[in-house]
């Protein structure tokens, strides 16, 4: 999967934007559940993990992850830049 979503060539921001306000959406119609919506979670954050550079796949990356992906699901957090969604990486 992570082979055909790289050749999609959708922006990574459009595409997690989308994402996040579709699961919303779904909950807030009782379309899917909240276990449905921890595995969509679950889902991206093994991919985010499988990916991340060595100096960043530390034991608390996994953690970082997911309090980040629960924080969008949230409605909490901006999805913001793509620069700004770098892990690690300080603002300029």
């Amino acid at each position: 999967m992570h082979y055909e979503l790289t050749n999609v060539g959708l922006r990574a921001q459009a595409t997690a934007v989308g994402l996040v306000q579709l699961c919303l959406e779904l909950r807030r119609a009782n379309v899917i559940d909240e276990p449905a919506v921890q595995r969509i979670k679950d889902a991206i954050g093994d991919q985010v993990s499988l990916t991340a550079p060595r100096p960043l796949a530390g034991p608390g990356y996994r953690d970082e992850i997911r309090t980040r992906l629960d924080r969008l699901f949230a409605g909490e957090q901006e999805v913001g830049s793509a620069e700004a969604l770098a892990f690690g990486a300080t603002p300029d």
